[in-house]
């Protein structure tokens, strides 16, 4: 365990398997860094954007405590797709075009710290704006840390039905540029090899991994970010 990135995975877990509960004071930097065998200033950083998330408390003089109450203190808001199109003065619609329980794919459960060939749900949402194409969403669900029932998701989207009603703490997001798949070209109506701007995000909540979702973006897109 050398980088930042793997100490915060690891305090994650513990605060998830209440190893350190709500509440509880976790050991100092000094200590930790002995532990896993790293500098301090890793284990600042990793403890650092868990206290921006909202999972850890840190004060002077008081120590490092995990939040009795997590906040989601996001520096990228998620955007719901609705939202964003609608923004844009264009009619929004989507189009649920497949829904299953199956083996979550190694790349995915890997990605989200989850033992290979996990259950998950799988969803493929084609999302409009003027009855166009907009953004083809592709999204592995974690059915063991999400409320039940799960709601219909041909009738609101995975996408706005995560932003309004699970709380994240933590996630990463990653922007390609990629040639448009037969899938995508397919669904989309392109012609394969069009170039696509390509999102691919995962989130964690306080109780474990959420969802990865792979958002395929029309020609033309841009994105917009406030700081």
């Amino acid at each position: 365990m050398n980088g930042w990135e793997d100490i915060r995975a690891e305090v994650l877990r513990r605060i998830r398997a209440r190893d350190w509960p709500p509440g509880a004071l976790i050991p100092g930097e000094e200590a930790l860094a002995e532990e896993f065998g790293v500098a301090r200033a890793t284990v600042n950083r990793a403890l650092t954007t868990l206290a921006e998330a909202g999972v850890i408390e840190r004060k002077k003089r008081a120590g490092t405590r995990v939040a009795e109450l997590p906040v989601r203190r996001a520096r990228l808001e998620i955007p719901v797709i609705r939202l964003d199109v609608v923004a844009r003065g264009l009619a929004y619609d989507f189009k649920l075009l497949e829904d299953r329980l199956a083996p979550a794919p190694v790349p995915v459960t890997a990605r989200l710290g989850l033992p290979e060939g996990s259950p998950m749900r799988y969803l493929e949402t084609l999302h409009l704006a003027g009855g166009r194409p907009y953004v083809l969403e592709t999204r592995w669900l974690n059915p063991e840390v999400l409320p039940s029932p799960l709601p219909d998701f041909a009738a609101i989207s995975a996408n706005e039905w995560l932003v309004t009603h699970v709380s994240l703490v933590s996630g990463d997001i990653a922007f390609t540029a990629e040639p448009a798949g037969p899938r995508e070209g397919k669904v989309m109506g392109l012609t394969p090899g069009t170039p696509l701007l390509v999102a691919e995000r995962t989130t964690h909540g306080i109780a474990g991994a959420v969802t990865w979702v792979r958002l395929a973006h029309a020609p033309g897109h841009r994105v917009h970010m406030l700081f």
